[in-house]
């Protein structure tokens, strides 16, 4: 099967086919491939006519499903998200398409996790956890406040090491919206005919 990602941002193109890899690896789904991501600006996607065009695009590449992925920023996931996955579902009836939305950003599924990414890439190694990393704006700031003296959070080169690093367990325990994620991926295994057995992995419960 292969699984076609659409992001937003340029440091996604590269970061989520990695943390979608590592979901692979997770649900030991080995005859799944995940595709180079399709970019649209933030600004289309949360668009009909954004997102539909985005999609069509993704069909080119011959894939078995999609997964969109948007930073929610300040709008409310239980709007959004369920809006986005009725126009995708009417563009694209005939393929699985999940819409995840990421609540507030990206770089919160790395709050959430910041224990695991204590002394790597750049991160402190007595950063403090977060207790609600879903809550601040601006992620990015505060992923930079628990980096080394000098260290600047930069997305095209954090985000794909961190998404190779942070604890999916972690992550799982402390962000509603990654659990959203881990759902939708597994929801996309079960409807192309790849069954996961036990997913999410029975260790990523474990406190």
């Amino acid at each position: 099967m292969r699984l076609q990602p659409i992001v937003e941002g340029h440091g996604e193109v590269e970061a989520f086919p990695i943390l979608l890899r590592r979901l692979v690896m997770a649900a030991e789904a080995w005859n799944v491939t995940i595709n180079t991501a399709v970019r649209q600006p933030r600004g289309r996607l949360v668009k009909q006519q954004g997102l539909t065009h985005a999609i069509r695009l993704a069909r080119t590449s011959n894939c078995q499903a999609m997964l969109v992925l948007i930073d929610g920023d300040d709008d409310c996931p239980a709007e959004l998200g369920p809006r986005l996955q009725e126009w995708a579902d009417a563009e694209m009836p005939d393929i699985p398409c999940e819409v995840v939305i990421a609540h507030r950003e990206y770089e919160a599924w790395f709050l959430a996790a910041a224990a695991s990414l204590r002394a790597q890439c750049g991160i402190r190694a007595d950063a403090p956890a977060h207790p609600h990393p879903e809550s601040p704006r601006d992620a990015k700031a505060r992923l930079e406040a628990r980096m080394v003296a000098g260290r600047t959070y930069l997305e095209t080169l954090a985000q794909p090491r961190m998404s190779a690093a942070f604890s999916l367990a972690q992550a799982w325990q402390a962000s509603r919206s990654f659990r959203k994620l881990a759902s939708s991926f597994g929801a996309l295994l079960a409807q192309t005919g790849h069954p996961t057995g036990a997913w999410p992995p029975a260790s990523w419960k474990s406190p």
